[in-house]
């Protein structure tokens, strides 16, 4: 079986159009069966009642509604909760990512390689988003030993098992690529189409990408920790090199006039350097304390299943299925 997993945000017009070709696409394979986890994360619009709609209308489709908007990589950790099939698909809700050509990612897959990626010959997105895109591979290659030819995105495929280890993180601040990385051992990119947006523009913002890229790199890697430590050290040897240097300039020069501009200037690059590094220490820190008190992964309000002859299947108020990514987190490039 095959599970697609689509988050859901501000595409109550467009999300029935990708449900429609996944279902073409899927019938052309007929040794296939899947179904399809549609997340709506929080939206402002009619996005929960198109997905509930559209699991009312095919028995495939697991419509998933979110209490709030808690970012796209947990809605992907919501939908990863109700998969049952042996290959995981996850793509976008605004036809950007074609799902007519999913079966290339999922016969590479078969092919025996943990999870595919796919690899956008031109990108139908923003200057600032593209070069977001760049930012982050380079990211992923620091932190999570991303292999540099590997092109990391949105729509990939992978085995079940792969899905399963991600699903053992148990605190906020999902980064789902961190997690897929961290148990495969075969991965590969396929040549798909990008295509434009059918409406609407990314919900991704500045903030939400620097939020993600937090996510990402205070949840699984401590390289910034030892950053901040070379950098201190660093600094520190720095200063020392000018107190020696202006400590023989006076002994040469006795007349010599310290500097008052020379004296703020160096406090004020050492007392920033210090809140600096203090910040990324108390970032990690925060993390930790919101972990220990269980801060929600995401929070379920209902799941309809359009399988199930009583129509739907109702989460208590505040079920939490893990605990979940902060509202300001998004999935990236």
């Amino acid at each position: 079986m095959l599970s697609f997993v689509i988050p859901c945000y501000r595409s109550e017009h467009t999300v029935g159009v990708v449900v429609e070709e996944i279902l073409a696409t899927v019938a052309t394979r007929p040794e296939y069966e899947a179904e399809i986890i549609l997340v709506n994360d929080g939206s402002p619009d009619h996005t929960a009642d198109a997905i509930k709609a559209l699991a009312a209308q095919h028995p495939e489709v697991v419509a998933v509604d979110l209490s709030r908007n808690f970012g796209q990589h947990s809605a992907l950790m919501a939908g990863f909760h109700h998969v049952r099939g042996d290959i995981i698909i996850c793509l976008d809700d605004d036809g950007q990512t074609p799902a007519c050509e999913c079966f290339k990612l999922i016969d590479k897959v078969n092919e025996g390689h943990d999870i595919v990626f796919a690899e956008y010959g031109e990108r139908k997105q923003s200057a600032f988003r593209n070069l977001g895109s760049k930012f982050n591979a380079v990211c992923n290659h620091f932190f999570f030993a991303q292999p540099k030819e590997l092109k990391a995105n949105s729509y990939f495929a992978c085995r079940r098992f792969v899905v399963d280890s991600a699903l053992q993180y148990p605190n906020p601040f999902p980064y789902v690529t961190g997690l897929l990385f961290q148990s495969v051992g075969t991965y590969a990119n396929v040549r798909v189409e990008h295509k434009e947006r059918m409406e609407g523009s990314s919900g991704y913002n500045l903030k939400k990408l620097i939020g993600l890229w937090l996510n990402g790199v205070t949840a699984f890697s401590i390289k910034p920790l030892r950053l901040a430590s070379y950098l201190g050290w660093l600094v520190a040897a720095a200063g020392f090199l000018f107190a020696l240097i202006t400590i023989i300039r006076k002994i040469i020069d006795p007349a010599m006039q310290a500097g008052w501009a020379s004296t703020v200037s160096l406090i004020m690059l050492m007392g920033g350097l210090i809140i600096g590094l203090i910040g990324i220490v108390g970032e990690y820190i925060g993390r930790i304390y919101l972990s220990i008190n269980r801060y929600p992964q995401f929070v379920v309000r209902e799941v309809v299943r359009g399988d199930q002859q009583a129509g739907q299947t109702r989460e208590p108020a505040g079920t939490q299925e893990c605990a979940c990514a902060d509202e300001n987190s998004a999935m990236g490039a």
